[in-house]
């Protein structure tokens, strides 16, 4: 089952228009990138706590589905959830949606249904714990707490 939603807002800036006008599709998996970071900080962790440990969280596979374009100055939200966890592997579901002001209330919901704004990309990444020679590693022996802490959402 997966967990509960983290969500950060973002304020569509120019440089990441294309000539169309529209978000540049790169930039999706940027944002991705954004909302696992900040989904990990709500743990009360950060990458760096993660890294002074030795431990490196590659992407090693992704999946970004394209509904509707954002545009410039348009306030998205990147919502973030974790997917599935082993002490190897760790996935994690991604949405960025359109939402006005009004919308915007929380940073965490239970469900996607609850989820405010209007759906424009989903997707996500699955990932491996390697240490800095990109082995593999058990997360569960390496932070132990933090594995405790994934595996109670």
């Amino acid at each position: 089952m997966a967990g509960e939603w983290v969500v950060h807002p973002i304020r569509v800036r120019y440089q990441e228009t294309d000539q169309m006008g529209v978000v540049f599709h790169g930039n999706y998996v940027t944002w991705f990138e954004i909302g696992r970071t900040e989904w990990v900080r709500s743990l009360g962790v950060t990458y760096r706590d993660i890294e002074e440990k030795g431990l490196l969280f590659p992407v090693i596979d992704l999946m970004v589905s394209y509904v509707l374009p954002a545009k410039y100055d348009d306030r998205v939200i990147v919502c973030t959830r974790l997917k599935q966890c082993s002490p190897l592997r760790m996935e994690f579901e991604s949405q960025v949606r359109r939402v006005t002001e009004q919308e915007f209330r929380d940073n965490h919901y239970s469900n996607e249904e609850e989820l405010p704004g209007e759906l424009l990309v989903h997707g996500g990444t699955k990932h491996v714990w390697v240490n800095q020679d990109f082995h593999p590693v058990r997360l569960s022996k390496v932070m132990p707490e933090l594995f405790e802490k994934l595996q109670s959402m």
